[in-house]
C-alpha cells in the first residue's frame, strides 16, 4: 500500500495565493472504505470539488442522492479564477442555498462599457428587463463561491461525503458500475459507484485516462491577468461596471479589461501578444509599471497574478454510459463572456435531475443522452462566440485588423455597425431546439427558453418572484384560472393580475403578463425550460413532453 503524505495535495500554494484571501485547509478524515471490510456501492462518485462538482452534489442532495465527492487538493482553489456569475446561475445557485450569500458578498453590476482609445463608442444594458431576483451578473472570486458552496455540502453531510486530499488514480467501467482507486494519505482503496461525473477541470486526469481528447481551436494570444487591490481606484463610478478597451493610451495597441471584485479588489486583463517571455511579463516590477499606467497611480497593492492562453474546444462525447463529464473537463472557452463557470453550472442544473431520475425513480438511462446532446450544444455555441470575440479582438492579419478599426471609429456616432463589435458576447442560456411541441403555439419565441422571473404577491401579502416558488421538479406556470388534473410530481402555479380563490400569486407589477400570455399554460422542465405551451392542458398529452 502507498504511503502518501498530506503535502502533496498542496499543490501551487506559494505561487498562486491570493495575498487577501484567508485560506482554510479542510481536514481528512477516513474513509469507510478503509474500515470496512464490504463497503457498499455509491450511487455517485463526482471527482473535483471546484464550483462545478460541488454545485452538482448539491443539487443531487436535494433530490435525495447521495454522493462521495473526491478533491485531491485541501484548499479551495488558489488565484480568483472566475469571477463573473450571470444571473442564470444565480437562480441556480439560489435553488441549491448559497446566493443570498454570494449577493451579499458579491459585486452587482448590469452595465458594459467599450472605449476606443480612450474614447468611449456606447454603452449596454445587460439586463433590459428588469423586475427579476437577480441582476445580470455578480462579481465574486471563485475561492469565496467556493467556501459557501462547500458550507453547504457539510449542512448535507447525511447526503455528501467530501473528502479532501483524496485523488483518484485509476478507474475502470463495468456493465453495472464503476471501480475507482482513490490515494489517500493513509494509502490507497477501492470505492464503487453506479455512476462517475468527471468535474475536475480543464486539465482533467479522467480525461487523460480514458484516451480523450478535445476539438477545437487554440489561440496563441498571451493576456497577463491581475487582480489589483485598491481603496481609492480613480476610475469610481457610482455603480460597477464593465470597461473594455480596444488599443487604449495606457495600453497602445492592445486590448484592456477592467472589472470590479468583493473586498476592493480590481481584476485587469491585459492583451500581450503571441510571442511572449513570462517570466520576464510576471516579474513584479514590470506587472507594477504597466498596472500604475492603467490607475494613473502608484497606490495599490497586487493580490495575484498569472499569464494565459486559452483554447476554445470541447470533448466529442459528454455521457460515456455511467461515466460523465461535466463543467472544464468537458468544454472550454476564452474567459472573454464568462461562459466557462457559467457554462459548467448550466451542465450540472442539465444534469442533477435527470441522474436523480435514473437513480431513484427508475427512469431509463437513455435520458442522459438529452443531457449529452442539450450540453454540447451549447457548449458549441458557447466555442463559437468565444472564437469570434477572440478573432476581433486579436485580428490575425492586416485586413481583419483593418477592418475592424473601422468598425470601432463608425460606431462612435453609428449604432448599426455597433452589432459588430465584439469584445466577448457574456453569457446567456443555450435555447433548447428541436422540441417535440405540436400545437399552435410551436413557434411561440418562449418556447425553448429558460423562463423569465417576475414579481408575484402570495394570498398572504409576501412579495416574491417566481423563481421563489418553482418546485425541483415539472412545474406548470399558468395564466389560465383553471386547475387541471396534472401528473402527481408537477408543480402548479396558478398566476393572475386579480385575486380569486383559483389564483395561487397575484401578478402585481404587471410584468407576468408582459412577459407571457394570458389563458396559456407554460411547462417548465426541472431546469428552468419551458418545453411546452399549452391552451388547455390534457394529462396524457402533458406526460408526451416530460422526459
Amino acid at each position: 500500500m502507498k504511503k502518501i503524505t498530506s503535502k502533496n495535495y498542496q499543490r501551487n500554494r506559494k505561487e498562486n495565493f491570493s495575498k487577501n484571501f484567508n485560506y482554510k485547509e479542510f481536514s481528512y478524515k477516513t474513509p469507510s472504505e478503509l474500515l470496512e471490510s464490504k463497503p457498499a456501492v455509491v450511487p455517485v462518485v463526482i471527482i473535483g470539488a471546484g464550483p462545478i462538482g460541488l454545485s452538482l452534489a448539491i443539487d443531487l442532495a436535494q433530490r435525495g442522492v447521495k454522493t462521495v465527492l473526491l478533491d485531491d487538493n485541501n484548499i479551495v482553489s488558489t488565484g480568483s479564477r472566475a469571477i463573473c456569475w450571470a444571473k442564470r446561475t444565480l437562480e441556480i445557485f439560489d435553488k441549491l442555498g448559497v446566493a443570498s450569500k454570494m449577493m451579499e458578498k458579491g459585486i452587482t453590476w448590469e452595465t458594459g462599457r467599450l472605449f476606443n482609445g480612450d474614447n468611449e463608442v456606447f454603452s449596454f444594458d445587460l439586463l433590459p428587463d428588469k423586475g427579476q431576483k437577480f441582476p445580470a451578473f455578480i462579481n465574486l472570486q471563485q475561492y469565496y463561491v467556493e467556501e459557501l458552496l462547500i458550507e453547504r455540502c457539510f449542512e448535507l453531510c447525511d447526503f455528501i461525503d467530501l473528502r479532501f486530499s483524496s485523488e483518484v488514480i485509476n478507474h475502470s467501467q463495468k456493465s453495472d458500475r464503476v471501480e475507482i482507486t482513490v490515494s489517500c494519505p493513509e494509502g490507497e482503496y477501492p470505492l464503487k459507484s453506479q455512476y462517475m461525473v468527471a468535474c475536475d477541470g480543464a486539465y482533467s486526469p479522467t480525461r487523460k485516462r480514458m484516451g480523450l481528447s478535445f476539438n477545437g481551436e487554440i489561440f496563441d494570444e498571451h493576456f497577463l491577468i491581475v487582480d489589483v487591490s485598491m481603496e481609492n481606484p480613480p476610475f469610481q463610478s457610482d455603480k460597477s461596471e464593465r470597461w473594455f478597451w480596444f488599443s487604449p493610451t495606457f495600453h497602445a495597441g492592445q486590448s484592456a479589461l477592467l472589472h470590479k471584485q468583493a473586498e476592493n479588489i480590481y481584476r485587469i486583463d491585459l492583451q500581450l501578444g503571441e510571442r511572449v517571455n513570462k517570466e520576464k511579463e510576471l516579474d513584479p516590477k514590470r506587472v507594477r509599471q504597466r498596472i500604475k499606467k492603467v490607475v494613473k497611480s502608484d497606490d495599490f497593492e497586487i493580490d495575484w497574478m498569472s499569464i494565459y492562453k486559452f483554447k476554445c474546444a470541447s470533448l466529442d462525447r459528454m455521457v460515456f454510459d455511467r461515466i460523465i463529464f461535466a463543467g472544464d473537463s468537458a468544454h472550454v472557452v476564452s474567459p472573454f463572456g464568462a461562459r466557462g463557470g457559467n457554462g459548467g453550472i448550466h451542465d450540472v442544473d442539465n444534469l442533477g435531475w435527470k441522474l436523480a431520475s435514473i437513480i431513484k425513480s427508475n427512469v431509463s438511462p437513455k435520458i442522459l443522452s438529452t443531457y449529452n446532446d442539450e450540453r454540447l450544444e451549447a457548449a458549441k455555441e458557447n466555442i463559437e462566440n468565444s472564437s469570434r470575440a477572440t478573432n476581433f479582438m486579436t485580428p490575425k492579419n492586416k485586413m481583419a485588423k483593418a477592418f475592424r478599426d473601422q468598425v470601432l471609429d463608425l460606431s462612435i456616432s453609428n449604432k448599426f455597425t455597433r452589432g459588430l463589435i465584439n469584445s466577448g458576447r457574456l453569457s446567456e442560456p443555450f435555447k433548447l431546439k428541436n422540441l417535440r411541441l405540436e400545437n399552435q403555439f410551436k413557434h411561440d419565441p418562449l418556447l425553448g427558453s429558460i423562463y423569465i422571473d417576475f414579481p408575484i404577491l402570495s394570498k398572504d401579502t409576501k412579495k416574491l418572484f417566481l423563481t421563489d416558488v418553482l418546485g425541483n421538479g415539472y412545474n406548470i406556470l399558468s395564466f389560465s384560472k383553471v386547475k387541471p388534473k396534472l401528473p402527481q410530481d408537477c408543480n402548479f402555479i396558478s398566476v393572475g393580475s386579480k385575486t380569486s380563490k383559483n389564483i395561487d400569486f397575484l401578478d402585481y407589477e404587471g410584468k407576468g403578463l408582459d412577459r407571457y400570455r394570458e389563458g396559456l399554460n407554460y411547462l417548465i422542465r426541472p431546469d428552468g425550460y419551458i418545453v411546452g405551451i399549452f391552451k388547455a392542458i390534457d394529462i396524457n398529452e402533458l406526460e408526451k413532453y416530460m422526459l
